[in-house]
């Protein structure tokens, strides 16, 4: 599946669990900013750097008066101990099942030393306060990367 979502359409609602175990959906920060990033999976390298990044960059967001909002196939007690592990200040969201994922276009197959598999493609969204899709970081380069987010978003007033 790939996505066919694109800048100016209406980000795709859900409810999900938060890595607190409260439901979450998305329509309900409507009037706000929010940077949605999808990702793999908790505690792995690739992902913690992430993570590890837009947590150093937080005051950024904040500034901007953006909503970080992590998102991977992970359970919600998974989201809780990355969270708490790596001391991060943004909400995780479990993507039980890749619903969320596949809705999004971003569950695809991947290679990973000949073996192919399942999984979610690494990819940001900057979601305006009207809901609609403000800009999409496709096939994400980890580093520099909650950088080049914080960037766009600054340019976005």
């Amino acid at each position: 599946m790939t996505s066919v979502l694109r800048v100016g359409a209406l980000a795709p609602d859900f409810t999900v669990t938060t890595d607190t175990g409260e439901s979450f959906t998305l329509s309900d920060l409507r009037g706000r900013v929010l940077v949605l990033y999808f990702y793999p999976k908790d505690n792995t390298e690739g992902c913690t750097a992430e993570a590890c990044e837009f947590r150093d960059l937080f005051p950024k967001f904040k500034r901007n008066k953006a909503v970080v909002l992590g998102i991977s196939p992970d359970s919600a007690r998974k989201h809780e101990n990355f969270r708490k592990k790596y001391n991060l200040p943004f909400t995780l969201l479990a993507d039980d099942g890749h619903v969320v994922a596949e809705r999004y276009g971003l569950w695809i197959e991947k290679l990973f030393w000949g073996r192919k598999y399942m999984g979610v493609a690494r990819t940001t969204y900057i979601i305006g306060p009207d809901g609609r899709i403000k800009m999409i970081f496709p096939n994400v380069e980890i580093t520099g990367h909650a950088e080049a987010v914080a960037s766009v978003l600054k340019t976005l007033g």
